[in-house]
């Protein structure tokens, strides 16, 4: 990355969300990374701040993520915001069908391959999405190397987009990613009227938050120190859900 800032970062202050267009990252930002992708659940009370932030904002608020929006709205409740799904590939409003292209028959074939490769490869796990498919290796970490061997050899066969993840490849088209997510939705009221402000975790965060500051905004890296284009950073989840309380308290005052 050229030009990044390097850690230590300081803890962002709630005055930040003063006329911030806020973006959420979802996984290991608003809930704790699990084992398994289906493993995650979102509790009542993180939806209740989640409309609360909404309402102070006064609708400038919006889910970006590598998950798919069905899965974003029909297991997680997420239907009531703005969505950017599978990193940037879909958009959508509230109650309103995705914008998104069609799936490609080469993400269908990167998956065959990648389930004949883990059937005999314990903890290893192949995720479909709506229009890219996923290796994990959390529970298998010695098995990296030869993940990567064969994701860049499908890559290098198929043409697709080889994405890298916090223990996992994901293969999908390119064209799109969290930059230009943001990017797409800051052209739309209300999120027009603030600066970007986004959250994130993961290194696919990153064209997040470049974007972002790129339009006058600002990112905060949740997690461990790292080489980031952010410039504050929060410990863990439990540091974001605290940061949003506070700010809705102080939006609220």
């Amino acid at each position: 990355m050229a030009d990044i800032d390097m850690p230590p970062l300081p803890a962002p202050s709630p005055a930040l969300m003063d006329r911030a267009s806020l973006f959420l990252d979802f996984d290991g930002t608003l809930v704790p990374l699990t084992d398994v992708p289906e493993g995650v659940t979102v509790d009542p009370a993180l939806l209740a701040l989640l409309e609360q932030l909404h309402r102070v904002l006064e609708g400038r608020l919006a889910i970006v993520s590598g998950r798919s929006i069905a899965v974003l709205r029909d297991l997680f409740g997420l239907g009531g915001f703005r969505l950017a799904g599978s990193h940037g590939l879909e958009l959508a409003d509230p109650g309103q069908a995705p914008r998104a292209p069609a799936r490609l028959a080469a993400v269908d074939a990167a998956q065959a391959a990648l389930e004949a490769f883990v059937a005999d490869r314990p903890g290893l796990l192949v995720e479909r999405k709506t229009l890219s498919v996923a290796l994990h290796f959390r529970l298998a970490p010695d098995q990296e190397a030869a993940c990567r061997t064969l994701v860049e050899r499908i890559v290098a066969e198929t043409g697709l987009f080889l994405q890298t993840g916090k223990m996992l490849f994901e293969l999908r088209p390119g064209g799109a990613d969290k930059g230009s997510a943001i990017r797409a939705m800051m052209g739309q009221s209300p999120l027009n009227i603030g600066k970007p402000l986004f959250i994130g975790d993961d290194v696919t965060d990153e064209d997040g938050f470049a974007e972002a500051i790129a339009l006058g905004g600002q990112g905060i890296l949740v997690g461990p120190p790292r080489a980031t284009f952010a410039q504050w950073r929060l410990e863990h989840v439990g540091a974001v859900k605290h940061y949003l309380t506070e700010s809705v308290a102080y939006l609220s005052s």
